[in-house]
């Protein structure tokens, strides 16, 4: 089980990385779908690895909401992250029209950065 969330979590922080480098970009050259894509891999992964590291196994959650749920379950200060304006916590869809919106691609890399530090 370590070993799985330790993979989880390695995979998250790499593409993490990835969405901090894409924001460092010169402001015409920044991809806002490819901040929010890989922030949005991070978040998936860091809540995962954090379910695997205790024990549950996460093929039957569907959504982001639902494997954030289980975590709030364990470890009540998941609480302090907040996903009230990630619309894609409730689908388990691309998202592609919110990935196009820059004050949205931020807000998805935000959530995944406090993950990290959680």
């Amino acid at each position: 089980m370590k070993n799985e969330a330790s993979k989880y979590f390695f995979n998250a922080s790499q593409k993490l990385n990835q969405a901090n480098d894409e924001l460092f970009k010169p402001g015409e050259d920044i991809a806002n779908h490819l901040i929010c894509k890989n922030s949005q891999y991070a978040i998936v992964h860091y809540l995962k690895g954090f379910l695997v590291e205790n024990g549950i196994d996460t093929r039957n959650f569907r959504t982001i909401h639902d494997l954030y749920e289980q975590c709030i379950k364990i470890n009540r200060d998941f609480k302090d992250i907040d996903l009230l304006d990630f619309d894609c916590k409730w689908r388990k869809s691309d998202c592609t029209t919110y990935c196009y919106i820059p004050s949205k691609a931020s807000t998805c890399f935000n959530i995944a950065n406090s993950l990290d530090w959680f």
